[in-house]
């Protein structure tokens, strides 16, 4: 997470299955630094955006640029190289591995020791797994895991391992990060955790952050910017107050009338 953070923009991006358009020309930018919400009822498109964001869904057409990398067609590791980590809606932790263990693992896309190396525990594979280790536990007490270290992620409460595996995606040092419903199943305490959390993450680290939530009072507070998707298709963006008077999103989202 070191140098300048590139600009992401999603343009005309579509998707079909089987006949059906999950995505219709979705276009937004996600601007260096930012937290960009995307929001939407239930089959709206936001799962299928961070999808094709992160290499898991090949549009039909359009384009994903990182900077000035063209996005679609690589596969998720070479996205994940490039600087894209995701988190997902459900928790996809190793639970037999102890919490350092998860945080380890991904570390591994990072290790420039060979296997030759590792295997016989040369000086220099030692120096890079210590470097590693210490890593680990700087992004684990910046996101409040650090006390759970060696307990096995299986073992450890729902809202814990939530933000074991906001620390995992971290562990791969992303100019963006793609947080999937963060704070779903939580309770109030976990989702005001949570939400310090990611604001700590962006405030000192610097990266990037697309949200999809169904929290209006989280992406109200976090959010710079806002994508609202209904049917597959961009109904409206803007600023989270925008976004909250605009009648369609009022419509389509609340299923009321917007205030005169």
């Amino acid at each position: 997470m070191s140098g300048e953070v590139p600009r992401l923009e999603v343009r005309d991006v579509t998707v079909r299955f089987a006949g059906v358009t999950a995505l219709d020309g979705v276009g937004f930018t996600v601007e260096p630094g930012s937290l960009h919400a995307v929001i939407g009822p239930n089959g709206a498109g936001k799962s299928t955006c961070f999808n094709v964001l992160s290499g898991l869904c090949r549009p039909a057409s359009g384009s994903v640029r990182l900077g000035g990398t063209e996005l679609v067609g690589l596969p998720p590791h070479r996205i994940a190289a490039l600087g894209v980590a995701r988190t997902f809606q459900n928790i996809a932790l190793s639970p037999h591995l102890t919490a350092a263990g998860n945080l380890m693992l991904a570390r591994h896309r990072l290790t420039r020791a060979g296997f030759l190396a590792c295997g016989l525990r040369l000086p220099s594979a030692r120096r890079e797994e210590r470097r590693h280790a210490a890593r680990v536990r700087e992004i684990a007490e910046f996101t409040g895991v650090a006390a759970h270290l060696a307990t096995p992620a299986g073992l450890l409460p729902y809202g814990v391992r939530k933000r074991l595996e906001l620390a995992r995606a971290l562990c791969l040092e992303p100019a963006v990060l793609l947080l999937d419903e963060p704070v779903a199943g939580m309770n109030g305490g976990e989702r005001r955790e949570m939400a310090r959390t990611i604001q700590r993450v962006r405030a000192g680290l610097g990266v990037s952050v697309l949200l999809v939530e169904h929290d209006m009072d989280l992406v109200a507070r976090l959010a710079d910017e806002v994508t609202v998707l209904d049917f597959g298709r961009r109904i409206a963006g803007g600023t989270p107050e925008e976004i909250q008077r605009h009648p369609d999103v009022v419509r389509a989202y609340l299923g009321t009338e917007a205030p005169a």
